[in-house]
């Protein structure tokens, strides 16, 4: 079957596309595939795919992806194991829509197949591509091949990505957001027989790169007090400056490697696969966190560990018959092992007690609170330059254990000479431990403010604000009185300074002990490293247990050898994700037993150890035709996930919840012209309309009914490809891609700005934190073009990509620390450079 005759929503770009396109990873794969958006983040390893706007699962390593990205078959199930260059790719392939049934891992909103080349029975064969551009950019891709015996052939192929950084660090000197990857991969491909094949894959793969750039967008008070310090972030005004502060350059250390096996045995016409592999990934982080060259964050430190096995067994037939098809089972087991730091740095103190003195007015400071709490204890030297020590902080450990197994199959029946229908059923199991053993040494975040030794100086801070708050309105100050206004006050008017000042008394003895009224609360924002309740405990079992049955049916018809129609229903699975990180808290419904438990901790929180599993749907109608010089593909689609994981980064850690129900309709087209032999015209674009259906406990409250940010209305692809003849035969190659993406909000909202009350850290409103958000969009627009010269087995080429040096942000969150600040994220700007290939 050809690709125009498959009734599935899928892309297919070639390895000689990909080269041309320079092509270096699935990152820049989204150039050619408008359904497809690929992005980087916060390291090297963490990049999230997104299908029809459906994705997520990178940055959080507890999450597992909505899309699910193969290589050879073998499932990659992090994105820091399948973001790799590919010397020897023959094909990727971009299905969209859930692929329940047909792949044994489940994929909620759609699969990324990445094919590479098989080893040839021939001679021997190799080809050399090496590629030289701006900021010292330098790749090369070997690969080399040939038959070792009549029944054994094999092939080894090796890259090597090394550039420069884009963006330079003001306070360190280096660049940042360099290259410096390598991938070794060897295949042997053993076939005895027609019948039997056996292919074996080991590979290992290596970065060690200074990602990734974040820049400052915009500036508060906070970025006032780390000017103060002799801190500095990038002007605001300037984020494409490529420019940008940090007191200790980044790190990013990833290793991966595997083995992999597959057994393909054939007995007439069933066929039997077995596909087997073991894989590991090692994945040390480490970044300036507080993103300035103020040492406040002095490290935020993470050590990912990933074993993963994997089984799958298929039966598949090529009958003549009217019926054909295809059973597998699949057996999955991971081991996540995650250890961290994130730790105060040397001038974190002296920023945290500008940050009080601001709070208060001037009236308290670090060692004011600490001698205060310490007597009051009974206790004077307890608390005494203790308070945002350099090197305290979070000591963090995480540990995952994963076991999934899956049951599917799907049949084709073709009922008449153009009717086809298929059918297909796919059930999983999964289950999940999780543990933590997280340790907090932060000792400010560990004081409770409401404790009872502390309600004298409740009372004295009640009683001074109320009298100095009743005093500046008797005098019509529109403020707070000074301590000079209110003795001269006391003075004048003695008799109403009195009954002032019995008022102000009688308040602060009537709400001392009154948490609500509590004068510290303004402090509170402070304590963002609290003591951790771990998990198991008596409350909460760490334990996740999911199955699901999800099923696949589709009619297509072929009304002639040109046109095919289908029209299909699908539905996906992806199972419960657990939050590894920081801001892992206990639900909220747990918090009444937490509490009888004794379990509660100071300052304890809520919010969510893991989310339920996401459920997919989709409805979709196609249509697709080819008459030789031109070929065309629609289809229109409804897509729906229920309790959609929604994954919200909060600068040092994550918020995970799940969204009721967010549904999307869309509109695909893709098509091509070649109006002579040698040109082709290319076209691709994606309509999508995304809404949250039912999101009642978002971190912005109710959002059901509003729309999901970071999904574009429009994404589109343009392009040509000109192949002419010279003499000699040898070619002349032109190729152009215009990537456009129309404007979106990038985020929802920023939770920073969200508008509270002062005494009770109530939510007043989160319409502020929507509002802050609003003014960041993306727009993309790029352009990638290539030129070469083809003379038999060697191959010039000069080549760009962004060449037009579009600018935007990819993400933006609150800056950590920086309270009323903003950061993000800037894409790459242009690269260009000049390649040469020998193939022999």
């Amino acid at each position: 079957k050809t690709l125009q005759s498959i009734p599935v929503a899928v892309s297919v770009t070639s390895g000689e596309t990909l080269a041309r396109a320079q092509i270096r990873d699935i990152r820049d794969l989204s150039a050619l595939v408008p359904s497809l958006r690929v992005s980087e983040h916060q390291s090297s390893s963490q990049t999230d795919f997104n299908i029809r706007g459906f994705g997520n699962g990178a940055n959080n390593v507890g999450i597992e992806p909505s899309v699910g990205v193969f290589i050879d078959g073998v499932y990659r199930s992090r994105s820091a194991a399948s973001i790799a260059d590919f010397p020897d790719v023959k094909r990727i392939e971009v299905l969209r829509g859930p692929q329940s049934t047909l792949f044994g891992k489940n994929a909620s909103a759609g699969v990324i197949s990445v094919v590479t080349a098989e080893p040839k029975f021939v001679k021997m064969y190799s080809s050399t591509a090496l590629s030289y551009g701006n900021y010292n950019g330098f790749a090369m891709k070997s690969l080399v091949g040939g038959k070792i015996s009549d029944t054994l052939a094999g092939s080894f192929s090796s890259t090597v990505n090394l550039r420069a950084g884009t963006v330079l660090d003001g306070k360190t000197g280096d660049k940042i957001n360099n290259r410096r990857r390598t991938l070794l991969r060897g295949q042997l491909l053993f076939v005895p027989n027609d019948s039997l094949k056996m292919r074996l894959i080991a590979d290992y793969g290596s970065i060690t790169e200074r990602c990734c750039a974040v820049v400052n967008l915009k500036a508060s008070a906070a970025t006032g007090v780390v000017n103060a310090l002799g801190g500095q972030v990038n002007p605001a005004n300037a984020p494409f400056g490529n420019l940008v502060y940090n007191n200790f350059n980044s790190t990013n250390a990833i290793k991966n490697y595997g083995l992999s096996g597959q057994i393909d045995y054939s007995m007439g016409p069933l066929t039997l696969t077995s596909i087997t592999s073991w894989r590991k990934s090692k994945n040390i982080t480490n970044q300036d966190s507080d993103f300035s060259s103020a040492d406040l964050l002095g490290q935020n430190y993470a050590n990912v560990r990933i074993t993963t096995f994997t089984q799958e067994f298929r039966a598949a037939t090529n009958l003549d018959g009217p019926i054909n098809f295809l059973a597998g089972a699949y057996y999955f087991n991971e081991k996540i092992k995650q250890d961290g730091q994130i730790l105060f740095g040397t001038q974190m103190r002296p920023y945290a007690n500008a940050l009080v003195q601001g709070g208060t007015g001037g009236a308290l400071n670090l060692v004011t609170l600490e001698n205060t709490f310490g007597a009051l204890e009974g206790a004077p030297t307890k608390y005494q330059g203790k308070f945002f020590t350099n090197g305290a902080g979070l000591f963090e450990s995480y540990r995952l254990k994963n076991e999934a197994y899956s049951l599917f199959g799907q049949f084709d029946f073709k009922f008449a000479d153009k009717f086809t229908f298929t059918g297909g059923v796919n059930y999983t199991h999964d289950s999940k431990n999780f543990s933590t053993a997280n340790t907090s040494t932060d000792v400010w975040s560990a004081v409770n403010f409401n404790a009872a030794a502390y309600a004298p100086f409740r009372n004295q801070l009640l009683y001074q604000g109320a009298l100095a708050a009743q005093i500046g309105s008797a005098l019509g100050l529109g403020g707070n009185a000074t301590a000079a206004q209110i003795g001269a006050f006391a003075g004048a008017n003695p008799a109403a300074f009195a009954a002032i000042n019995a008022g102000s008394l009688a308040f602060a003895s009537a709400n001392m002990n009154n948490p609500a009224a509590n004068p510290l609360n303004a402090l509170k924002p402070l304590q963002f490293l609290p003591p951790f309740l771990n998990v198991p405990n008596a409350v909460e079992p760490g334990k996740t247990s999911d199955s699901n049955v999800a099923w696949t049916a589709r009619l297509a018809y072929k009304a002639s050898k040109q046109l095919n129609f289908y029209v299909s229903y699908a539905t996906g699975y992806k199972a419960s994700s657990i939050n590894l990180s920081r801001d892992s808290r206990p639900a909220l419904a747990d918090s009444a037993a937490i509490v009888a438990g004794g379990l509660a901790g100071t300052n304890q929180s809520y919010g969510s150890r893991f989310a339920a599993p996401e459920k997919s749907t989709v409805y979709e109608v196609g249509v697709k035709a080819n008459w030789g010089i031109a070929s065309v593909n629609v289809a229109v689609f409804k897509q729906n996930i229920k309790d959609f994981q929604a994954n919200l980064f909060t600068g040092t850690g994550f918020f995970l919840s799940n969204a009721g129900k967010q549904s999307v309709f869309g509109i695909e087209f893709e098509g091509s012209v070649h109006p002579t032999d040698e040109l082709t015209i290319n076209a691709a674009v994606t309509y999508l309309k995304p809404k949250y259906d039912s999101y009642i406990f978002s971190p912005f409250g109710d959002q059901s009914g509003g729309t999901p940010s970071g999904i574009p209305p429009i994404s589109s692809t343009l392009g040509f490809n000109w192949n002419h003849a010279l003499a000699n035969d040898d070619h002349f190659v032109v190729r152009a891609d215009w990537h456009y993406e129309s404007p979106v909000q990038i985020i929802e909202g920023l939770p920073g700005f969200i508008t509270k009350n002062s005494t009770t850290g109530a939510v007043i409103s989160y319409q502020t934190g929507l509002d802050a958000a609003r003014p960041y969009r993306r727009e993309v627009s790029e352009i990638d073009a290539s030129i070469s010269y083809i003379h038999g087995a060697y191959e010039v080429s000069v080549w760009g990509r962004n060449l037009t040096n579009n600018r935007y942000i990819t993400a933006i969150f609150d800056s950590p620390l920086q309270n009323g600040s903003v950061s993000g994220y800037p894409n790459q700007p242009r690269t260009y450079g000049v390649s040469a290939m020998m193939k022999f």
